[in-house]
């Protein structure tokens, strides 16, 4: 699925609560913590990661969203 940001980056944790993957920045943590999260087929362990259009992320190797630039 792709999700829009209106800037050149943003942070890995704010990302996944713009597409609704996630509810806070605690279940960001846990699931980093759990290697559930890759960017780009690469486990993340970065919840501040800085994702550039064209990143794609991972979830529990089920929910697949992209960063796009509009």
């Amino acid at each position: 699925m792709d999700i829009a940001i209106h800037t050149d980056t943003i942070q890995l944790d704010q990302f996944l609560k713009l597409a609704g993957a996630v509810a806070s920045g605690g279940e960001v943590k846990s699931l980093l913590a759990e290697g559930m999260i890759l960017r780009n087929d690469v486990p993340e362990t970065a919840r501040r990661r800085k994702l550039v259009p064209g990143d794609v992320i991972t979830i529990d190797g089920s929910n697949t969203y992209r960063v796009v630039r509009v």
